[in-house]
């Protein structure tokens, strides 16, 4: 799966994918926040992005392999709330919940995630799955 520069970014920001997560996830820009870095992670997801899916997870909690399984379709994002995490910040975390396909069945993954930032740069931790 790929999106193109003139399409609506898959985070569901409502702006053009080259002005939202296509630069983070070039490596052209870093994340300004833990909500954007979020919302690149959930583009990544969509696009079976493992490299910077590896390169946004900071190194202590990072599993050592990153599988995804190709019948899992991420198809849009919500954003449930957030808690500190903005550019002066040093850790935030977002809550959301991040709807799929698989096969026929639909489902939701519904997660407050925690972020750092270390040497200017996002990094997600962790999360707490919920309901």
């Amino acid at each position: 799966m790929s999106a193109a520069t003139q399409d609506f970014c898959p985070c569901t920001s409502g702006a053009l994918f080259n002005e939202c997560c296509g630069p983070l996830l070039r490596g052209d820009a870093k994340a300004p926040s833990a909500v954007a870095l979020m919302r690149s992670r959930f583009t990544a997801f969509f696009l079976d992005d493992v490299p910077y899916l590896e390169r946004t997870w900071h190194p202590t909690t990072r599993p050592p392999a990153l599988g995804l399984d190709p019948n899992q379709q991420w198809t849009h994002l919500e954003i449930l709330g957030t808690h500190k995490g903005g550019p002066l910040d040093s850790d935030g975390s977002v809550e959301f919940r991040a709807h799929y396909r698989y096969g026929k069945q639909r489902g939701s993954l519904h997660e407050n995630s925690r972020f750092v930032k270390e040497h200017g740069r996002w990094l997600y931790v962790d999360g707490v799955i919920g309901d």
